[in-house]
């Protein structure tokens, strides 16, 4: 398993694709992180929760607005 000191290098999401208005959509729900290999070759993979149907998306992590992570209940 991963380093408990390292950090995740991409996040996990579960992706439902429908239509919306007639357009072909997709909705984005973030269900986990990824943790690279020290040799680069693979992942390590920690899903919060198993999408049912859809696929999974493991993609790099963005820099997020610090922000919009701020409680909120203020």
């Amino acid at each position: 398993m991963n380093d408990q000191r390292s950090k995740p290098t991409h996040e996990a999401f579960a992706v439902r694709n429908f239509e919306r208005d007639g357009k072909p959509d997709a909705s984005w729900l973030r269900v986990g992180v990824a943790f690279a290999h020290k040799d680069g070759k693979g992942f390590d993979v920690v899903l919060d929760a198993v999408p049912v149907g859809g696929r999974v998306v493991v993609r790099e992590m963005r820099a997020r607005d610090p922000v919009a992570r701020q409680d909120r209940r203020e």
